[in-house]
């Protein structure tokens, strides 16, 4: 497409609001990846630790991430660029407690979803889509540039689809999947509860009750990406 393209993943503290960035990946088209850790505001979880491999020890020295050259590289290369990333609001959220602000992005996990028709796809992480797609990518899960790596193969794979599957040229189908990225999506399936692994359709028919339930926890406990759960259940309800 017209605009570079910007490969981000981020190392958090932790999966909540409430969480900060430790460890910064990007690459901006088939250029070096940059990559640095930073100390976060507030300590890094034992669970986070435990998937990313990043303790507190390790960031005791570094410089915050907000105000260091690296951010500063960041806000530059973003302003000529498209942003993408494997559930993108979750690092949008991040990025923006730092005061970097997202426009134009495409996300990965979105669009999984949208090219999943069928719900077939019984989980969308990164990770999962790597082995599900068998890509033959040279990379560790978790670690942030690794992470990038598996991030390009499956851009390119899903570009590759959406231009065969709604016969589009290559810039149109970037774009498009930016308006994918921006409109909230359709659940198909549950991956947890009482329900787990059941279509949502099913569920609808068979148990309303649990779904008026499930809007409910969501709308009293929001978290990070549940716009598309609330955006699903109120479909599903008529709501």
């Amino acid at each position: 497409m017209k605009k570079k393209l910007l490969f981000l993943d981020t190392e958090t503290t932790g999966n909540t609001e409430a969480d900060f960035l430790c460890q910064v990946a990007y690459q901006v088209d088939d250029e070096e990846i940059r990559e640095e850790l930073f100390k976060p505001e507030i300590p890094i979880s034992v669970e986070s630790s435990s998937v990313c491999h990043i303790t507190n020890r390790m960031v005791a020295d570094k410089p915050p991430f907000r105000g260091s050259d690296f951010a500063e590289k960041l806000t530059s290369d973003l302003t000529e660029s498209v942003f993408v990333a494997h559930n993108a609001i979750f690092d949008i959220t991040m990025l923006k407690k730092e005061d970097i602000e997202i426009d134009d992005y495409i996300c990965t996990m979105k669009i999984e979803k949208y090219l999943d028709k069928d719900g077939t796809i019984p989980r969308y992480s990164l990770q999962y889509l790597r082995y599900f797609y068998d890509f033959n990518v040279d990379a560790f899960a978790h670690q942030a540039s690794d992470d990038i790596k598996v991030l390009k193969v499956l851009f390119k794979h899903q570009l590759e689809r959406l231009m065969k599957a709604e016969s589009l040229s290559e810039e149109d189908a970037a774009l498009k999947m930016i308006t994918i990225s921006k409109a909230p999506s359709i659940i198909k399936i549950i991956p947890f509860g009482k329900h787990k692994g059941k279509n949502i359709e099913d569920v609808a028919k068979e148990d309303k009750g649990y779904l008026e339930w499930l809007l409910n926890e969501k709308l009293k406990n929001p978290q990070i990406g549940d716009e598309d759960w609330v955006h699903t259940l109120k479909s599903f309800l008529g709501k």
